[in-house]
């Protein structure tokens, strides 16, 4: 369980590595915050189809295969920001990316489950949530300190993801397959949305929503007020810092988890608008952390262990579904706002998703609030 931990935890910070160039890379290129949030985006173009199409593939090729699959998509991407660090590399590079963590994100918690010895589903949530929350800003921190050492396109920061990927890779070739190959099943396999599992995607997709915006566009606004050295450790912080909450997390009921940390999503992105307005440096980073632990300490947590219960023997399609909706809201939100971003300028783009935030926040929970605990009655 470690190594695949380990491994996953590489996988994703492969993600966010390129994060505190994004702003270098669209002026290199002539665009604005629209031609960023669309490059950011095409990683969401890799995520979809395999999320639609083969979000149960490991159920037919293996597990290990799959993950194996997964890190070589992401030292295929690492090496080509190494060879060309272009605004048109990082769209395909991002392509790739997605392609390698919904691989990934899709088949991780039911082979973390099935290496435990006591096959201790909770247990390999928890493992799982914790090394992809991990991974998913420790790619961006590392480049934030390399570029604090030496400014460059192609940071050290990169060859270090790339060492530490095919390490895992071999890694990851030393665990046992816990499928047979070829095990019958067809290939193409769809998502599967079993009953109450849309209202927690639903908040996982508003939840990451604000983490895309973080992620996205906070280094342009970051960069009007000269703080565009600190954004990668904004984005370690919005990913990676819901680690501390997940103990926290894993006390309450997965549902309750779930729902209690949706309700403070709209105080957590508002806080870091209030950061950014004020030129608060200080509220930017409480804000993300507050956001961080709503996402990825609550939301994430409990929300994926609702879904794979209600998901029972399809577990691996349910948890497909869950991460569709968090890539809609990872990408379509954060795109469109880019678009406002560049038309309207910072403060009222980062007004509005505010609002819009709150309007889904109120929906999603009085869904949640009609769904009870009736369905989950058999998690702890």
């Amino acid at each position: 369980m470690v190594l695949l931990a380990l491994a996953l935890c590489t996988l994703t910070s492969a993600v966010n590595l390129q994060a505190p160039l994004y702003a270098a890379y669209a002026q290199a290129g002539e665009f604005g915050a629209t031609g960023s949030t669309l490059a950011f985006a095409s990683y969401v173009l890799g995520v979809f189809p395999v999320l639609l199409c083969f979000g149960g593939l490991s159920d037919t090729m293996g597990r290990r295969k799959v993950l194996m699959l997964a890190l070589g998509c992401s030292i295929l991407a690492t090496a080509l920001m190494l060879w060309r660090p272009y605004w048109t590399s990082l769209a395909l590079a991002r392509w790739l990316l997605g392609v390698g963590a919904a691989l990934g994100t899709a088949t991780a918690p039911a082979y973390m489950a099935e290496l435990s010895l006591a096959g201790d589903e909770p247990r390999a949530v928890a493992w799982v949530t914790a090394s992809t929350s991990l991974g998913f800003g420790l790619g961006a921190a590392m480049t934030s300190l390399s570029l604090e050492w030496h400014w460059s396109l192609q940071p050290v920061s990169f060859w270090v993801q790339l060492a530490a990927s095919l390490a895992a890779l071999f890694a990851l070739a030393s665990l046992p397959e816990t499928v047979p190959r070829w095990s019958g099943l067809h290939p193409v396999r769809w998502p599967s949305f079993p009953p109450g599992a849309v209202t927690y995607g639903a908040a996982i997709c508003l939840s990451w929503a604000a983490v895309g915006w973080v992620i996205a566009l906070l280094p342009f606004a970051m960069q009007s007020l000269a703080w565009s050295s600190a954004s990668g450790w904004v984005v370690f912080g919005v990913c990676s810092c819901g680690v501390l909450f997940q103990p926290w997390a894993r006390n309450l009921h997965p549902s309750t988890a779930a729902h209690g940390g949706l309700l403070f999503l709209p105080l957590a992105f508002f806080t870091l608008v209030y950061g950014v307005a004020q030129s608060s440096m200080g509220a930017v980073m409480v804000g993300a952390l507050m956001i961080s632990g709503v996402s990825y300490g609550f939301v994430y947590l409990g929300g994926l262990s609702c879904v794979l219960a209600l998901g029972g023997q399809h577990a691996t399609r349910a948890s497909a579904g869950f991460f569709v909706c968090a890539y809609v809201g990872f990408s379509v939100p954060v795109v469109l706002n880019g678009l406002l971003f560049d038309v309207l300028g910072r403060n009222q783009a980062m007004v509005g998703f505010g609002v819009l935030i709150c309007l889904g926040v109120v929906i999603v929970h009085r869904q949640m609030r009609a769904i009870g605990r009736s369905a989950l009655s058999g998690l702890a």
